[in-house]
């Protein structure tokens, strides 16, 4: 339960991300399949997660630096 909280951000990045990569696959795709990512829709479900993951990422704090923070504030 605590990966879950830490990572909360992360996760739903990953979620929203993979909806978002088959929707593109879905209704825009490649019909030639001659494009790497969205001609099956499992790389662009993946490619969508992995992408919705980074973007969610760079909005999570890291707790390390907190911390660190604060135990200095305190001497």
């Amino acid at each position: 339960m605590e990966f879950i909280k830490k990572h909360k951000l992360t996760i739903i990045g990953i979620l929203v991300g993979a909806i978002g990569g088959y929707l593109y696959y879905y209704f825009v795709g490649c019909a030639s399949e001659t494009c790497a990512i969205t001609s099956k829709p499992l790389n662009s479900t993946l490619y969508g997660a992995m992408m919705g993951a980074l973007l969610l990422n760079t909005f999570q704090k890291d707790q390390t630096i907190n911390n660190n923070n604060q135990n200095n504030n305190h001497e």
